[in-house]
């Protein structure tokens, strides 16, 4: 991609005082109506497209798209585009499924060693590693899966690590309002 293996890119969100550190949760729900959702309705609308774009590659690379191995290649290609894509068409929101719980819990908590794969927007190519999360509550948590499942539906969109980064962060803030909010991925 870049020449950049093992990176580590670090998002830190702080809500108690630190007003450089301070997220904009209005200007970021703005963005995060504008990424989201396609339905999965319009998927399979661009389904013959997909397939007919993947066609189209094989044979300029010179393969013959009648052959056997090839003939339903284009249909799986596609198919597999949209299931690595699919966050587009999935929200917080969804995901959360109102699953947050009033606490009185307010130390850190920490997932580590999250899996991760996405595809880098500029090469199409895969990218893998770990995701590394800690939040101070601020009377309210969610299941440590949710927080799994929020990693994947910002990694299962076009992607750089940079950016996903800050959307998980963004996006962990926006949805329980913690004291605070780090994320840390490490990618290959």
């Amino acid at each position: 991609m870049n020449g950049h293996c093992n990176t580590t890119v670090e998002e830190f969100h702080c809500n108690n005082g630190f007003s450089d550190l301070i997220i904009d949760t209005k200007k970021s729900a703005v963005h995060r109506k504008h990424e989201t959702s396609r339905k999965e309705a319009e998927d399979m609308s661009h389904l013959p497209a997909l397939e007919g774009a993947y066609t189209s590659i094989l044979r300029e690379l010179g393969e013959d798209t009648d052959r056997q191995g090839l003939l339903r290649t284009p249909l799986r290609a596609a198919k597999a585009m949209q299931f690595f894509t699919k966050g587009y068409h999935e929200t917080i929101d969804d995901i959360l499924n109102n699953a947050l719980f009033d606490e009185e819990h307010d130390e850190m908590v920490i997932v580590k060693d999250i899996d991760m794969f996405s595809l880098c927007e500029h090469h199409l190519v895969p990218f893998f590693g770990k995701v590394h999360i800690g939040y101070i509550p601020n009377k309210r948590v969610v299941g440590l899966s949710k927080l799994a499942r929020i990693v994947e539906l910002f990694s299962r969109r076009l992607q750089v690590q940079e950016r996903l980064t800050k959307q998980i962060a963004m996006g962990i803030s926006e949805a329980l309002q913690p004291r605070g909010v780090a994320v840390i991925i490490e990618a290959t």
